[in-house]
């Protein structure tokens, strides 16, 4: 079975409460240890003290030792043993193994010893100009210092665990209003549809690693919003350009079945029916080839001339009456882009002319620089100053568009067809007829 996981508020509270749990047991286990080594040296202190005050009190008198007398019981606060060659001049009473401890220090240096977990023994030698008459050995008892020490392990283990408790609650605390903006996040995330393109976190000027993270994520949710209306863009540009050649093969078919025809009558249809899915087949071919533009997977060329001729050939289908002026350059004008991308580009533009020209077409070629500028004006009723923009976003139509069909897709299409090569289309406000630029950049 598998086990449930931890959250990451749950493991960093974790984490935290361990890390202070063990700081707290270093420092416990470190204060313990230091003061049970003050106490032991405070307690050699005093038992070495006891003997000083007894050896102060000691006189040696025909090269003997003697003892003063004895003072009552209250007036020490230990025990005191005088020892003069071996044998005891004072001897308080005392426990048989405490006694035989004393006897055995009688002889030796100065030093101190345990006996048992009771009593500490201090031995100090009594030597007077070079020679020793004897030794004083005092005697401490312990049960003060390890009261004292138990005392304070106990109170410093309580007040590690109030402290890691308090460490805990406040930790906790932390990491929840830390952790918020994530818990944000994720709620807003699980809110949010494949719809909501423009629903962004956006907790402003990142700061730390969690406003970091938001911006990251905005930016990744951009590309994806992006990418999405990228996919959206290219259905609906797709169905605009397939909506007019499926209409006409549509057609033709439909009067061909409706009744018999002479077979004159039959060629023209299919002949029709075999340019629309031309035209069809080309503007798949456009669109694949703006895809692999737009991935840098193409680095063709072509001549802008080939492209104008290709336009003006497909735009005179449109509406013959209209006359068509260009200029062509005798030179190439070789541009960084695909032909039937360029085409493409440019027959939005020519279409339009045609249908909302009064009489006549102008295209120019010009070459500057690394750029080659394709114009296009007619002598219709124009673009006006505040449609400038406008006309170039999807299913957006000019003034000039009114009481024509059309889904106002075409210059958006080419606009991006146009930006995805790294040219541009702009359109020029005039009240005597539309003008258009095609930008392209000029091959290396």
């Amino acid at each position: 079975m598998t086990r449930p996981r931890l959250g990451v508020r749950a493991r960093l509270l974790l984490a935290v409460v361990a890390a202070v749990a063990l700081a707290l047991a270093v420092a416990v286990t470190a204060f313990t240890l230091i003061l049970s080594h003050r106490l032991s040296a405070s307690a050699t202190s005093l038992a070495r003290a006891q003997a000083q005050a007894e050896l102060a009190s000691l006189d040696v008198r025909d090269g003997r030792l003697v003892a003063p007398e004895a003072p009552g019981p209250e007036a020490r606060p230990g025990q005191v043993w005088v020892f003069a060659n071996g044998r005891p001049l004072e001897a308080p009473n005392a426990p048989t193994a405490l006694a035989t401890a004393v006897r055995a220090l009688s002889g030796g240096q100065e030093r101190a010893e345990d006996v048992g977990e009771e009593t500490r023994l201090y031995a100090l030698p009594v030597i007077q100009d070079g020679r020793r008459y004897g030794t004083v050995v005092s005697a401490v008892s312990l049960d003060p210092y390890e009261d004292t020490e138990r005392t304070a392990f106990v109170g410093a283990l309580v007040l590690a665990l109030l402290l890691l408790g308090a460490v805990a609650l406040l930790s906790r605390w932390m990491l929840g209003r830390a952790l918020e903006p994530v818990s944000r996040m994720t709620a807003d995330a699980e809110a949010w549809s494949a719809s909501d393109l423009d629903r962004r976190f956006d907790l402003g000027e990142p700061y730390d690693e969690l406003t970091r993270l938001a911006a990251t994520l905005d930016v990744l949710l951009e590309q994806i919003a992006a990418s999405l209306r990228h996919e959206q863009r290219f259905t609906a540009e797709l169905s605009h350009e397939l909506r007019t050649p499926l209409a006409r093969i549509s057609g033709e078919a439909e009067l061909m079945l409706r009744r018999d025809r002479a077979p004159e009558e039959y060629r023209e249809a299919l002949a029709s029916i075999g340019r629309s899915a031309d035209t069809m087949a080309r503007t798949v071919e456009a669109l694949v080839a703006a895809a692999q533009q737009d991935a840098g997977l193409t680095r063709t060329t072509s001549d802008v001339r080939d492209v104008v001729a290709a336009a003006i050939g497909n735009a005179r289908q449109n509406r013959p009456s209209v006359e068509i002026d260009v200029v062509l350059p005798p030179e190439p004008v070789r541009v960084a882009v695909d032909g039937e991308l360029a085409e493409r580009m440019l027959q939005p533009l020519l279409d339009n002319a045609t249908r909302y020209a009064g009489s006549t077409v102008t295209v120019t070629i010009d070459r500057k620089s690394t750029v080659a500028s394709i114009g296009v004006a007619d002598d219709g009723l124009g673009v006006g100053e505040e449609e400038r923009d406008s006309i170039f976003e999807p299913g957006s139509r000019g003034r000039a568009a009114a009481g024509h069909n059309g889904a106002g897709l075409g210059l958006a299409l080419a606009q991006r067809l146009a930006r995805s090569a790294g040219g541009a289309i702009t359109a020029e406000p005039d009240e005597a007829g539309g003008r258009f630029t095609l930008r392209l950049p000029l091959a290396p």
